[in-house]
């Protein structure tokens, strides 16, 4: 079953991009939007080495905000209308990474959904056999996730932990 409609900020985009699992989103949700400010960002970060297989993703998925962006002073440009855009839809999730404007997301009642969130639920509906690998590359391809949060999720996914040499 799917969960309607998602709206998605960039680290998602980037994070899933890297691990060749943009797909997964087609899985969980009926229906896919990114605001126009979060496509820029996208399309300006011209170092994202996925950034023709994001381009494809998300062509079609862009969406102007309607109403003045009056989170701009609290968040960064596409998160703020990421958030206008789910309260605007009426969305079901905001995939969102980054802590201090998840926070900030949750305190006007929108339900978030992270990056390393969508792949546990990957991992249980059998869509992906192991998420070890998967953050590997993720810290592989310099996405910041705590190796220490990623280490709690692998042991109570009875995976073996991540250990970095020094």
């Amino acid at each position: 079953m799917k969960n309607g409609l998602a709206i998605l900020d960039s680290g998602p985009i980037f994070s899933l991009a890297a691990i060749n699992q943009l797909h997964l989103l087609n899985h969980f949700f009926d229906e896919i939007k990114i605001p126009k400010a979060v496509w820029e960002e996208v399309i300006l970060n011209n170092q994202a080495s996925d950034l023709e297989k994001i381009k494809v993703f998300f062509a079609i998925k862009v969406h102007q905000i309607e109403k003045p962006n009056r989170l701009l002073l609290t968040m960064d440009y596409g998160e703020s209308e990421a958030v206008t855009l789910y309260q605007e839809m009426k969305a079901n999730y905001l995939l969102i990474d980054d802590k201090k404007a998840r926070k900030m997301a949750e305190g006007f009642g929108v339900n978030c959904i992270g990056t390393l969130g969508l792949l546990i639920s990957a991992k249980s509906k059998g869509l992906i056999f192991e998420l070890r690998p998967l953050f590997m590359m993720l810290l592989q391809r310099k996405r910041y996730f705590s190796i220490q949060l990623l280490n709690q999720i692998l042991i109570e996914e009875k995976e073996q932990l991540i250990t970095i040499k020094t």
